[in-house]
């Protein structure tokens, strides 16, 4: 399976420290059980001005790894069954994480906050993606340039906006935005938000930390998107968006682009050969390409008239 996958985190303009971890595993990944094709792809947020948030966002996605030498669930007969296996899986994981931290917390932090994190995490294969959310980090499924999903956030604004006793425009510049309603680490049990999404070729899926979200608004978030371009340079897009919109927070982005069309790569690759070596020479080297293939053609059809 065809997956361009890319991941970019920066510090921002205002922290000392980058309390963000990431991670993409794909095939060759040592232990690998869970899938034969496909990636993990996971962001973590360590919670500011808590002990360890640094510390925290490693360990969960060091422990949402381990989930990869897990076999993978057999199939059924029952799609449904099948989807539940393998968020079980992740559940599972996000639940040792969480459980891990806990402890750590219980024995060794004896003053100030407990250390925690967001946790969010997506199995993605040719046909779904399974998604496990906790926190306020964010995964955006795109297709045709369009938001069509995206993961729901766990913070006291959100709520308030569910209850109707805030609107969106509100949450969006509350000061109580950071504040989180769910964690890992922070408490023995943490209810996780789970979704299956159908993918489909041409497909993306950007995962992301709030320090994406409070910088870019949505519409400026799918605009990046409406160009071809590799994953890499959407995720640089994006970063430098926030830091270019204040940088407040840590970032962090991994934009994954499920099975690119044959035009799509073929696009891309043209592009990226324009700026390495010159729009004159791509032109002459398709007029090359052009020429071959009508001598090759002009050739086939002599012999088929012949």
């Amino acid at each position: 399976m065809r997956m361009d996958i890319a991941a970019q985190t920066d510090v921002g303009r205002h922290k000392k420290n980058n309390e963000d971890c990431y991670g993409v595993f794909r095939e060759g990944t040592p232990g690998l059980q869970l899938f034969d094709e496909g990636a993990l792809l996971c962001v973590a947020d360590g919670l500011g001005g808590h002990v360890g948030g640094e510390i925290a966002s490693k360990l969960a996605v060091s422990l949402l790894k381990d989930c990869l030498k897990q076999p993978r669930p057999a199939s059924s007969d029952d799609p449904e069954k099948d989807n539940q296996a393998i968020l079980g899986v992740l559940r599972l994981a996000i639940k040792k994480a969480n459980d891990s931290i806990f402890r750590t917390n219980k024995d060794f932090v004896k003053e100030g906050k407990p250390m925690g994190t967001t946790l969010l995490a997506a199995i993605v294969d040719n046909r779904k993606a399974y998604i496990a959310n906790v926190g306020d980090s964010r995964c955006y499924h795109i297709r045709n340039n369009e938001v069509i999903a995206t993961t729901e956030d766990h913070s006291w604004v959100d709520e308030q906006v569910k209850l109707g006793l805030m609107s969106r425009a509100e949450a969006e510049s509350d000061f109580r935005r950071n504040f989180l309603t769910r964690s890992i680490g922070t408490h023995p049990e943490v209810p996780v938000d789970t979704y299956v999404w159908h993918v489909v070729q041409g497909d993306r899926l950007l995962l992301c930390t709030d320090g994406l979200v409070n910088m870019v608004k949505d519409p400026d978030i799918r605009s990046i998107f409406t160009k071809r371009a590799h994953s890499a340079e959407y995720a640089h897009r994006l970063v430098t968006l926030a830091l270019d919109n204040g940088g407040r927070d840590n970032v962090t982005v991994i934009v994954a682009q499920i099975s690119p069309t044959f035009w799509h790569s073929l696009t891309l690759a043209m592009s990226s050969f324009r700026k390495r070596h010159g729009r004159k020479v791509l032109l002459a080297v398709v007029a090359l390409l052009a020429l071959g293939v009508g001598v090759v053609a002009g050739y086939f059809l002599r012999g088929l008239i012949g």
